[in-house]
């Protein structure tokens, strides 16, 4: 119970902070990027698609956000979020992103995701977390099963990438399979 919720070795989930739309748009530049974390199309956004909203209304129960920042500096990395939360069932979808490509590889995604699934299993007592994925994004892929993510399904042809077809893996996480990813982790 010692140790910090939000807090690993190499990041740090943390709420919004004044100028990260700004940094968070101008990775919205970035079609490389876009096109991993998204499979909607890609498209240059402004700084107040990126603001924090009201914490009012019914998407406020259902979404939470956190913004992931280096232990070192505290500079923003990305963003990680647990969405579409339906409390009745224990059950929510995770998306995340890494902005600069030069932070890509260095493994601050994997430690925000096993710091958010911790999150998700211990302190909002949920059951099951997925998310899905365009089948390219290979890195990601590696870094879901890593955490122990297990594929279940695909949705076939699904993404339209520059005329091409790509296949969405779907993953998911249990409970019971997270405590057994955590507990073999050296």
């Amino acid at each position: 119970m010692d140790r910090n919720l939000f807090r690993g070795e190499l990041i740090q989930l943390t709420a919004s902070r004044p100028g990260d739309a700004d940094v968070m748009a101008k990775w919205s530049e970035d079609s490389a990027y876009l096109r991993l974390v998204d499979t909607d199309y890609a498209r240059p956004r402004p700084a107040r698609d990126f603001e924090d909203k009201p914490e009012a209304g019914p998407d406020a129960q259902h979404a939470i956000e956190f913004r992931i920042r280096a232990v070192s500096d505290g500079r923003l990395l990305g963003f990680v979020a647990l969405h579409n939360i339906e409390w009745h069932n224990q059950t929510a979808e995770l998306s995340i992103g890494i902005g600069d490509p030069n932070d890509w590889n260095r493994g601050y995604g994997t430690e925000a995701l096993r710091l958010t699934l911790r999150y998700a299993f211990t302190e909002l007592n949920l059951f099951r977390v997925g998310l899905n994925t365009i089948s390219y994004n290979q890195r990601a892929i590696r870094a879901y099963e890593k955490v122990g993510f297990v594929r279940e399904g695909v949705w076939r042809s699904f993404g339209l990438r520059a005329g091409q077809r790509y296949d969405v893996i779907l993953m998911s996480i249990l409970r019971d399979e997270w405590r057994e990813a955590a507990a073999s982790r050296p």
